[in-house]
């Protein structure tokens, strides 16, 4: 069994060693006796105080010294030499003085004429047994990782073990490496399957593959690294699941080492759990970065579907991709055959600041072919599964380029362009570092899919922002820039657009007429964007036509009702038009399915005006007739849009009442224009989608 001096946890000291039970030698790093004890020298070997040590193999012997000055313990077989004593399976500790160590320890359990016993055997198996049930009922990567690279290379003796799993077809990834050299494991990070190495060749068969010293390993693999000076034994495990292998199991032991027949049958056995394992918790990975993304994709299109400001909203994607699925996020857009960062989200604040200094100072040449202008130009994705430091070097443009792109430790990039049909609009750009995933060929799929909903967002707001622009000036140019400054007459307005288009249907002016008359109209076309501001246009030109020929009220409309007849529109126009005239007192008005003016006089109560017949234009069938009301110095009239008073949750009616109430403040206020904007903000719904067109006429 497993002696007390190595049992985890147990620092001994050196002054102890002369009391243990087992035999026993300490060494220093050049491989010095520095103690011993009497059960070494029942043993036969030398009693003199630095007996001679003469390994046969002092490479595997300074390795496992090395390893054990540094702090690890270890278990295995290893001859040492010394004299009278030779062969012999060993367990290693550190041994401490003072708080520091101070040599390496080495229990000896047999001598050459003594056989391995059964229960140090049976412990061993005993341990790998172990370390198979624990694989069983592993939850994670890292458990399993924990078991395969820590535990089984003590168990099994080895001073080095591996665990690599396959990420594709040509490509193997080391999960974790335990006592390799300095920079072993930057160098193995990610090798070729059909590379001449012994993992590689496991994978490739599917057989176990053991090498046994120098001369056979350098035959068989030439120009393989040396894991450790002096001989060397290299075992490694297959990890197949059906006919698949997803990775190997590597060990390296010191010295020339038999694999006992029992012992081979325990590590294959432990190699298949652990396959079944990994390949277990491959597919629930996969299964949960399935429903991620299908959330991911769902919570992204919500929000490029919910919002026209497409900048705003594509940082937020950005950021949801962090740091589930990437450690940085960049997007960029098209402007003049360049790229424009829009946004970078990193999973570390303080990289954000780097991502734009190295955007800033080193900007892509937009003639590379890899990279973003690649993608830009090609309309095709670029996936790098293994960003090597080769490619960072023959990326950078200067040392302090090259420093900077180090420091975010790449690890695996994806760009993806925003495409939408045939036009490139940009590129979405996803990059992770040391330990983040490795992009595969799902994650390509993935990514193009989200860069297509992307650009069809962008695409739909940058259409619809043209087409408000192009609507914006129209009514800029079909709405008067301000109304005619008149003798007779107080005109103000309030004009009040809504929506996220910006513009509207509704419309207004005053004409001058001769005589201290003038002619007036509200209107609505129903529906918004240039389609309802085209109709708007041409309605707002034919009644100023018309008013030209004659502006009495009902020829006006009739002649309306002409124009729109002909011209086939889809859209329903409203429209209140009339005359009012200083010498007669008097306001004529007529109505086409537009909401009734109020009149407010000097004295007595605000009055709707209503009319006999209120057809919208265009429907034919019927013949409307003007009114006429009382027009005295100081009286007022209000003309508006259903945007005024039509309210969510709120009957017209009380709409009507508290517009009624409330426009009797325009009676007399000195400042008109400032008492229509109180008025609108008193009674109009600014929830409402819908805009607002307030017109005020006073006699002076």
């Amino acid at each position: 069994m497993l002696p007390p001096p190595c049992q985890a946890g147990w620092h001994p000291d050196a002054r102890l060693v002369h009391e243990l039970g087992a035999p026993a030698v300490v060494l220093d790093a050049d491989l010095q006796v520095l103690h011993t004890n009497a059960a070494l020298t029942a043993l036969g070997a030398a009693t003199d105080a630095a007996p001679v040590l003469s390994p046969p193999d002092a490479g595997a012997v300074r390795e496992v010294v090395a390893l054990v000055l540094a702090g690890s313990t270890w278990t295995g077989e290893l001859d040492l030499g010394l004299d009278g004593v030779t062969g012999g399976t060993t367990w290693w500790t550190p041994v401490w003085r003072s708080g520091e160590i101070a040599g390496a320890l080495a229990v000896l359990s047999r001598s050459a004429a003594e056989h391995l016993s059964s229960d140090d055997f049976t412990d061993r198996l005993g341990q790998l047994a172990f370390i198979t049930s624990e694989l069983l009922v592993a939850r994670d990567v890292a458990t399993v990782t924990e078991l395969v690279v820590h535990q089984v290379t003590d168990a099994a003796g080895a001073t080095i073990g591996s665990l690599s799993v396959r990420l594709d077809d040509d490509t193997m990834g080391l999960t974790a490496l335990r006592g390799a050299a300095a920079g072993a494991e930057e160098r193995w990070a990610v090798y070729p399957v059909a590379g001449n190495t012994p993992a590689a060749e496991s994978v490739r068969t599917g057989r176990r593959v053991l090498a046994q010293g120098h001369a056979e390993i350098q035959r068989r693999y030439p120009g393989l690294e040396s894991a450790a000076p002096g001989e060397r034994t290299l075992l490694c495990l297959p990890l197949t699941v059906a006919t698949a292998t997803i990775g190997v199991i590597s060990l390296s032991f010191p010295g020339l080492r038999e694999i006992d027949p029992t012992e081979d049958l325990f590590l294959r056995v432990l190699a298949d759990t652990c396959a079944q394992t990994l390949d277990r918790l491959r597919q629930e990975e996969r299964s949960v970065d399935r429903e991620r993304k299908l959330r991911f994709l769902a919570e992204a299109s919500a929000k490029l579907a919910g919002d026209l400001d497409y900048e705003t909203t594509l940082a937020a994607v950005a950021e949801l991709a962090i740091p589930w699925f990437a450690d940085w996020c960049a997007i960029a857009l098209e402007s003049d055959g360049l790229l424009r960062t829009l946004s970078v989200a990193h999973s570390r604040p303080e990289h954000i600041e780097l991502v734009e200094r190295l955007q800033r100072d080193f900007p892509a040449d937009p003639r590379e072919e890899r990279g973003s202008y690649g993608v830009l130009r090609s309309g095709e994705s670029q996936l790098v599964p293994d960003v090597s430091d080769e490619l960072l070097v023959a990326s950078a443009q200067s040392e302090e380029h090259l420093r900077l792109l180090r420091i975010l430790e790449f690890r695996s990039g994806l760009s993806v362009p925003l495409k939408s049909g045939d036009r490139v609009l940009g590129v979405i750009s996803w990059v992770t570092g040391r330990g983040g995933r490795r992009f595969t060929e799902d994650d390509r799929a993935f990514g193009e899919d989200l860069a297509l909903r992307a650009a069809v967002a962008i695409d739909n707001a940058q259409l619809h922002s043209q087409l408000r622009d192009s609507a914006v000036k129209l009514q800029q140019a079909v709405l008067p820039q301000q109304l005619p400054d008149l003798p007779a007459w107080e005109t103000a307005v309030q004009y009040r657009a809504a929506g996220r288009s910006g513009v509207g249907g509704d419309f207004y002016d005053v004409v001058p007429l001769d005589d201290d008359r003038i002619a007036f109209f509200v209107g609505d076309v129903m529906g918004r964007g240039v389609e309802a501001t085209t109709v708007m246009a041409q309605i707002g030109s034919a009644i100023r036509t018309l008013v030209a020929i004659n502006p009495d009220p009902e020829v006006v409309m009739i002649g309306l009702d002409r124009v729109v007849e002909s011209w086939h529109v889809d859209q329903l126009v409203t429209v209140v038009y009339g005359v009012a005239d200083s010498a007669r007192d008097t306001v004529r008005i007529i109505n086409a399915g537009h909401p009734e003016p109020i009149r407010v006089p000097t004295g007595g109560a605000a009055e709707l005006i209503s009319t006999p017949s209120t057809l919208i234009l265009g429907v034919g069938g019927g013949h409307r007739l003007a009114v006429t009301r009382p027009f005295a110095v100081g009286d007022s009239l209000l003309l508006f849009t259903d945007g005024l008073v039509e309210h969510r949750h709120e009957d017209l009616h009380v709409s009507l009442t508290r517009l009624l109430e409330r426009v009797e403040q325009v009676r007399g206020c000195p400042d008109l224009d400032a008492a229509v904007a109180r008025l609108v903000d008193e009674v109009g719904d600014p929830t409402r989608d819908d805009d607002v067109a307030a017109l005020v006429l006073r006699r002076r």
